[in-house]
């Protein structure tokens, strides 16, 4: 009777934008060879007749992918439609085995023969490389809404600069400079030089349409008018038309930027209903953050356990055990962009704006953990934890979270 593993020639794969490099092992970790191909199609059906020559013989090819998102997913489609066993490896193992034999140096050879020993040494533990061209898409989209947003951030900061050398008090006006009204007073009066023979009338009439009324009418519009009139200086300097034409080009950089924003959006929300997903009905979490956390997750199905998920997301702790010592420290590693949405999913849910619980349950819950003498880090950690347990059932049932009724805290919780 042999050994499941002995039925198998481990395949490590790097992969890479133009070629991929495979090596060969056997179950006794030792290298049968090895084989670069290009990253194409059309060049795939040669690399498998050229790797069934190579293999050992009487055993199956299983292959071990490092990437199964970026360059090697054409590759992992490719194995699950000819229907070829693939293991997705994770890269920080691949670091991991090449640290521990002591490699120093890296090239595409040394990387796909880590994959591969990985995949020998992880037999049965790996996840199926199957990528779902579902998450793939979601996952395209949201990262794709994630730059433009990084982008807008930028060319806000930028434009902040150059607003502050003409309308140093320009946030008393507009606190937030990329409202419509925001945007367009700076696009018709990039410096206060252009204010000139502009009326107190004038203004709030124009404050008024720019926002769609959003300004106030009357009275409000009327003060913000004066508000800006009655405190403007001259501060034209050498070459003014350039500096304004300035300012103007990165309003319609922020307006073009904004748009596509709300385009992305919207195109999320429509692709959204190809998932049977419920973590819409949780309070607090919408429809970009519920495409946040599929497009991190994936399928539920990888996680057979609500613990799994956690440590996946590096929300578990890491235990630290020895003799009569157990010490619990953070997590630095996991999914550090699912921690990232997790957290803030969960400073969402304990907080009372307008001294309006959003969430009694998470908020009651993290406050007892303070009166436990929890730190405010570790209580939050907590919440993070109870959340990560509701995600998980919400979508491994398909459940609607039933939320608490909404009230006003009391002001001993609130201090």
């Amino acid at each position: 009777m042999t050994h499941p593993k002995m039925e198998y020639t481990y395949v490590g794969i790097d992969s890479h934008k133009d070629t991929h490099t495979a090596v060969f092992i056997n179950c006794f970790f030792e290298k049968l060879g090895e084989i670069s191909f290009s990253n194409l199609p059309s060049k795939f059906p040669e690399f498998l007749k050229n790797a069934l020559e190579v293999k050992a013989p009487g055993t199956e090819l299983l292959f071990g992918l490092e990437d199964i998102s970026m360059y090697g997913r054409t590759f992992a489609v490719f194995c699950k439609d000819n229907n070829l066993q693939a293991k997705h490896v994770n890269a920080f193992l691949v670091a991991q085995e090449r640290k521990n034999q002591n490699i120093s140096e890296k090239t595409d050879a040394v990387d796909a023969e880590c994959a591969a020993r990985v995949l020998l040494s992880k037999f049965g533990e790996l996840p199926d490389a199957n990528p779902d061209d579902r998450y793939w898409a979601l996952q395209s989209l949201v990262m794709r809404r994630k730059s433009m947003v990084k982008g807008n951030v930028a060319l806000k900061n930028h434009l902040h600069s150059l607003l502050t050398q003409h309308y140093p008090n320009y946030r008393e006006w507009f606190p937030n400079i990329d409202s419509m009204a925001s945007l367009a007073f700076f696009m018709r009066f990039p410096s206060p030089s252009t204010l000139k023979g502009i009326t107190h009338e004038e203004l709030s009439e124009f404050l008024i349409d720019a926002s769609n009324c959003r300004v106030g009418a009357g009275k409000n519009a009327t003060v913000k008018a004066q508000d800006i009139l009655g405190t403007l200086q001259d501060t034209t300097v050498q070459f003014q038309e350039l500096r304004d034409g300035i300012v103007q080009s990165t309003i319609r950089q922020i307006n073009s930027s904004l748009e596509e924003i709300a385009h992305i959006e919207s195109t999320i929300a429509r692709f959204m209903e190809n998932f049977e997903c419920t973590l819409t009905s949780m309070t607090g979490i919408d429809i970009i953050s519920a495409a946040q956390l599929l497009a991190c997750i994936g399928d539920i199905k990888r996680f057979s356990t609500p613990a799994k998920l956690a440590r996946y997301s590096g929300v578990a702790p890491v235990t630290y055990a020895s003799g009569k010592k157990d010490m619990h420290f953070a997590n630095k590693r996991g999914d550090r962009e699912l921690n990232s949405i997790l957290y803030l999913l969960s400073v969402r849910l304990i907080t009372a704006p307008a001294n309006r619980m959003l969430n009694p349950f998470f908020y009651e819950y993290y406050h007892r953990k303070l009166s436990e003498g929890k730190t405010k880090r570790q209580a939050l950690k907590c919440v993070q934890r109870r959340l990560v347990n509701i995600i998980w059932t919400m979508l491994t049932n398909n459940e609607d979270y039933v939320n608490p009724p909404m009230f006003e805290p009391t002001q001993k919780n609130v201090e």
